[in-house]
């Protein structure tokens, strides 16, 4: 069920890319699993599965991490 909400999500920000067409802001790229855990102590509580999406800077841009904020 993992790689179908994957796949689920991919679509998505592959519309969002295709809608979106701006290239002065963030690029969507492919989601990436973390991986899943299932919350509480029986079979019966949800199964939570983590994704990340990461950003690519717009071209001519570029990302940078500020140190002390």
């Amino acid at each position: 069920i993992c790689t179908v909400v994957e796949e689920l999500v991919n679509d998505l920000l592959c519309v969002c890319r295709t809608l979106s067409g701006n290239d002065f802001v963030p690029q969507l790229q492919p989601a990436v699993g973390l991986g899943g855990f299932q919350e509480g102590q029986s079979a019966d509580e949800d199964f939570v599965y983590c994704l990340i999406v990461p950003l690519k800077p717009p071209p001519g841009h570029s990302f940078h991490l500020e140190l002390g904020t």
